[in-house]
């Protein structure tokens, strides 16, 4: 029996760490350092207060009278945040100091060595306070969102074994069973990508996207929007809404047979939508799609009961399982020789 909302976690975190420094922090060799202690600190303090509402944040003048045991907290762990990736630059402008004629020409950089160098060219713009907020960036908004995108599709799949059943078909149609799944044929693999696109539509990762504002005096609709006015996009609403899709409360994959034509008319956009899109659609994709077809084709699945997955959501600004799903697997008889021999 695996926790797999851990699992997810780990997995997704190592992948931000390496892109962003080089680094794990996760791992059976990778989890006794006392800088991978405290990553995993920080990490886990980040995402628990990101759950914790400020009064003063609804109720002004509780800023002013209340308690501000939240933004206390918030503050210290800004700074040890701030603190712990300084030591990553640092680090990283020492090694690029000793060995930029060597070790690092021709290999590829991780994102703090590609910013250092800009650095030397543009100090002005790419100052470390620059490099600090676009790792915190990844590491905030790259990492719940998939972890909770997986943690939903593998629920549903659990739910409904017929749908496992089939995606586990493509990929053995596609791939074989002498190799694994990688990124360039996930292309190829419309299912998965439908199982991906209808567990975002019922599920998406930001129900209300990002908060806009109003830049001027409007009329939407028929309502009138006073300049500076903050706006919410229901997404959920919008996906799950019985005009526009049939049967939205049921999982069928099969809804996207063409997933890029079901944006038209903007009744699927998970990601947002124009300049304001999240940038990081693309690698979440990657990830969620290789991580998810991994599991499927690697694996055979089973609820860890009799009852079904339990699908009720936790409150919030994030559409997270209330309860953290545990499931049992074994590795399937086909797959064996290929896993020996990573």
């Amino acid at each position: 029996m695996v926790d797999m909302r851990q699992s997810f976690f780990e997995l997704v975190l190592n992948a931000m760490m390496r892109m962003i420094a080089g680094k794990r922090y996760y791992g059976e060799t990778d989890a006794d350092s006392e800088e991978a202690k405290r990553f995993r600190e920080i990490q886990v303090e980040t995402f628990t207060l990101s759950n914790t509402p400020n009064l003063g944040d609804f109720i002004p003048i509780m800023k002013w009278i209340g308690p501000k045991r939240t933004e206390k907290r918030l503050t210290e762990l800004h700074m040890k945040r701030d603190g712990f990736m300084q030591n990553l630059i640092e680090e990283h402008r020492k090694t690029l100091a000793i060995d930029d004629s060597s070790e690092t020409q021709g290999r590829k950089k991780n994102m703090i060595e590609v910013l250092l160098s800009l650095q030397k060219t543009e100090p002005e713009y790419y100052k470390d306070e620059m490099i600090r907020a676009l790792m915190l960036v990844l590491l905030l908004a790259g990492t719940d969102s998939s972890v909770n995108t997986m943690e939903w599709a593998l629920s549903l799949l659990l739910n409904h074994p017929k749908a496992l059943q089939k995606a586990q078909a493509e990929i053995d149609n596609i791939m074989g069973q002498n190799r694994l799944i990688n990124e360039s044929y996930l292309a190829h693999l419309p299912y998965i990508r439908g199982i991906i696109s209808e567990t975002l539509r019922m599920y998406p990762p930001g129900p209300l996207l990002m908060p806009h504002e109003s830049s001027q005096d409007c009329t939407v609709g028929g309502y009138w929007v006073p300049g500076g006015t903050m706006l919410f996009v229901n997404l959920w609403a919008m996906q799950n809404d019985p005009k526009t899709w049939v049967d939205p409360g049921e999982f069928k994959p099969e809804r996207f047979g063409s997933c890029e034509g079901m944006r038209d008319g903007f009744r699927f956009m998970p990601f947002g939508t124009g300049r304001r899109g999240c940038p990081g659609e693309g690698l979440a994709m990657s990830i969620v799609g290789l991580a998810l077809g991994s599991l499927i084709q690697c694996f055979e699945w089973e609820k860890i009961g009799e009852e079904m997955v339990d699908m009720k959501e936790r409150s919030g600004l994030n559409f997270t399982k209330d309860q953290p799903l545990y499931a049992k697997c074994r590795l399937r008889p086909s797959m064996v020789k290929v896993i020996s021999e990573i």
